[in-house]
């Protein structure tokens, strides 16, 4: 009875360094084995086998094998003692996560080479516009797309950029390198002096963070206007 006792209460008296949540947020995720992140899937164990234990022993079925692992139904789990249906579903959920996360890894990110590059790149959501959007488009050191975002959306005659705004989402991004574009409805693809200002004022920012804004695109019908072609970054 005692014995039993001390496996039930066993995560308990773990020292906390070793427990499997607290591992993962003082030494990071990697130091985890997969029995430890399996157990933090499943959250509790059974009187007699602790989280870890009944992680360990789906993983003993399937030779240590992931790939074997991702291929069990919610069903094939439920066999494993200390395995119900609501911790097989979670399960299955992680595995296909990482199935899904290695399948988008393998897709190229598009890379902007020249201002065309970028036009091209924002054409869909820019063009024929009836009334002015701000977007950025945020790239790694290889100049590839982490992420394209739209910042503001205003009226026929003007829209709103936040630098703070811009930046927070390119340091939250991780992102080298920033690219402007904004529409002019009119179809005039020169800028205005409100458009210089603010490049300017975005190049300077990006001076400080270390983050290079590479580009300003303005949208005019099918035309466009790059301050990097003209000499004006």
């Amino acid at each position: 009875m005692q014995e039993e006792y001390n496996q039930v209460n066993a995560i308990k008296m773990w020292a906390e360094a070793d427990r499997p949540r607290e591992k993962l947020l003082t030494k990071g995720r990697e130091v985890l084995s997969d029995a430890e992140l399996i157990a933090i899937l499943i959250g509790s164990g059974t009187k007699s086998l602790s989280a870890i234990d009944v992680g360990k022993n789906i993983l003993s079925a399937t030779e240590n094998d992931l790939n074997a692992l991702a291929k069990y139904t919610v069903k094939d789990l439920m066999k494993f003692k200390g395995i119900g249906e609501a911790k097989a579903i979670s399960i299955v959920a992680a595995l296909e996560l990482g199935r899904r996360r290695k399948e988008t890894a393998t897709k190229k990110r598009p890379q902007i080479t020249s201002s065309t590059d970028a036009f091209n790149i924002l054409k869909p959501h820019l063009l024929d516009l009836p009334h002015e959007e701000f977007w950025i488009i945020l790239m790694n050191r290889a100049n590839q797309v982490i992420q394209m975002k739209r910042i503001s959306s205003g009226g026929i005659s003007g829209t709103v950029a936040d630098v703070k705004m811009i930046f927070k989402e390119a340091i939250e991004q991780l992102a080298s390198g920033i690219i402007l574009a904004h529409n002019h409805p009119s179809g005039n693809k020169q800028p205005s002096s409100q458009d210089v200002s603010l490049t300017k004022k975005m190049k300077e920012a990006g001076v400080i963070l270390e983050i290079a804004v590479l580009d300003h695109i303005i949208f005019a019908d099918d035309q466009f206007f790059s301050f990097a072609d003209n000499a004006m970054m």
